[in-house]
């Protein structure tokens, strides 16, 4: 039985059976009682409501219902590829995200939806220097809209020091870029991750203006490319 289907029967079991032990899950399952312990822990891992404990049992909370998802065989294939992306190429924390949800998914769909996603056959090849190591702290800041303040070397090795607002983060064939309002230009600035030497989050956080926005941004100069 592959893992998909396996997480799938496991949450379909806990919804039916109310508290049960490790072992009489087990053997429903037809699989050992340390493989039980392991999917309950990837469920709990991905946000399942699970209660209990090796020895005790395990309930699924009350009210608890599995999504009614329904994907063709086209949107099944998008899934895979972009979860293999992410999962190959993003930072430590999105590439945990992606799996994750992949996991949701298998668990929420009906059984041969979800033998589809995990027989997909769409991967994606680690990219030299996929994962910058300014990534996530980047996501972080954009998502909490905290300034940071980053050196960086344009194309020439000439290094300049910004306070940065950073809005989106982009992925394209060569890496990852960053886009924001740079307070020392005045303007919508993109700098490749890979050309960034430090980077310093800050605690300072700003408020969204209309003529610093992302919205601002994709309608006059998201065809640009790197522009420190």
């Amino acid at each position: 039985m592959r893992r998909a289907e396996r997480l799938f029967r496991l949450v379909q079991e806990l919804r039916s059976r109310g508290v049960s032990r490790a072992g009489d899950l087990a053997r429903h399952l037809e699989v050992s009682p340390r493989t039980v312990y392991r999917d309950i822990a990837h469920l709990q891992a991905s946000g399942l409501p699970i209660e209990g404990e090796a020895g005790i049992g395990y309930l699924l909370r009350p009210g608890f219902d599995l999504p009614n998802v329904a994907f063709t065989h086209d949107q099944i294939a998008a899934l895979a590829a972009g979860l293999s992306f992410v999962e190959r190429n993003g930072d430590g924390d999105l590439a945990l995200a992606a799996r994750e949800v992949r996991a949701k998914l298998q668990a929420g769909m009906p059984q041969p939806e979800a033998r589809v996603l995990a027989d997909a056959p769409y991967f994606a090849v680690p990219r030299p220097a996929a994962t910058p190591p300014h990534a996530a702290a980047l996501r972080r800041a954009i998502r909490k809209r905290r300034v940071v303040l980053l050196s960086y070397a344009d194309g020439a090795g000439l290094r300049s020091d910004r306070r940065l607002r950073p809005l989106a983060l982009w992925t394209f064939a060569e890496g990852w870029m960053v886009t924001g309002w740079c307070e020392l230009r005045q303007d919508f600035r993109t700098f490749r991750l890979d050309r960034i030497r430090s980077l310093t989050p800050t605690e300072e956080t700003f408020a969204e203006e209309e003529d610093k926005s992302l919205a601002l941004f994709l309608a006059r100069d998201a065809c640009h490319g790197p522009q420190g």
